[in-house]
């Protein structure tokens, strides 16, 4: 056993590792909605999965710059041309810097064909979203029930009087939706569909704020979320300079105009 072969294999095997939780964390829902739902995968939620994957990192710099170190003298042989003069940009070197610069770049400046990594990451969460469903609000699990309810207009004695009749443990006013979860065996999104009101006919009208995952939503969705003609709203927007399609997400009618999405609910908020 020698300190060279250790950091080399040491090396060899926190890149191997980082490799797998990188591929995990891409395919992992938003924080949000992974926590709402509970989302694990072998047995491991997103916290742990991004908190192993920092850790290899560290490992993985930590050998590699001992490994680099240990290796140095043939790291400057490859830095030096035909006579033996080194020379930083060799053609080797220049390939690694080309290859280098031209990922970053073009992941700076969103061109294809690495913007599609970014895109393709992006309709795997949208996929997760659709399928775990999304919180009320941001991290709503970790709200004790009295809380809430408040923030979501629901009446708190109905609220612990359905759990309480579905035979759930540690109900109170006090304790979270994820201890209740917790303690149950179920999602804090479970936990909700208990006590949340039957879904009624489309309401009439869009409310001051948009709720969760409106970027997400097309024209048409908004629109028949709230009962408004799509056609009229189509035209409406087209008015105001946005362009946009029945089948347009908010997301991109913003991106299209250099806007964020809330900009254009305020316009749709407007046109209604």
């Amino acid at each position: 056993m020698t300190f060279r072969k250790t950091t080399s294999l040491t090396t060899l095997l926190a890149f191997i590792l980082l490799l797998f939780t990188s591929v995990i964390l891409y395919v992992t829902p938003q924080g949000k909605i992974a926590f709402w739902a509970n989302w694990n995968m072998l047995g491991l939620g997103k916290e742990e999965w991004g908190a192993l994957h920092v850790n290899l990192g560290i490992l993985f710099i930590v050998a590699g710059i001992v490994h680099t170190v240990l290796n140095w003298k043939p790291i400057v042989t490859y830095m030096k041309n035909k006579t033996q003069q080194l020379k930083v940009f060799t053609g080797d070197f220049n390939l690694a810097l080309g290859i280098t610069l031209f990922i970053t770049l073009f992941t700076l400046f969103g061109l294809p064909p690495i913007s599609g990594i970014q895109h393709f990451n992006e309709s795997l969460k949208e996929a997760a979203a659709r399928e775990y469903g999304e919180p009320p609000y941001g991290h709503a699990e970790a709200s004790p029930l009295k809380a809430f309810c408040k923030r979501t207009g629901l009446d708190l004695n109905e609220a612990i009087q359905a759990l309480e009749k579905a035979n759930l443990k540690e109900v109170t006013e006090k304790t979270t939706l994820a201890q209740i979860a917790t303690a149950n065996n179920l999602t804090p999104q479970q936990v909700y569909n208990l006590i949340k009101p039957a879904p009624t006919s489309h309401s009439k009208g869009m409310p001051d704020h948009p709720g969760m995952g409106f970027g997400r939503k097309t024209v048409e969705e908004v629109c028949a979320e709230h009962s408004l003609d799509v056609d009229k709203m189509i035209k409406g927007l087209n008015g105001e300079g946005l362009e946009a399609k029945a089948g347009s997400t908010m997301k991109q009618i913003a991106e299209n105009h250099d806007m964020d999405p809330h900009g254009v609910y305020e316009v749709m908020l407007q046109l209604q």
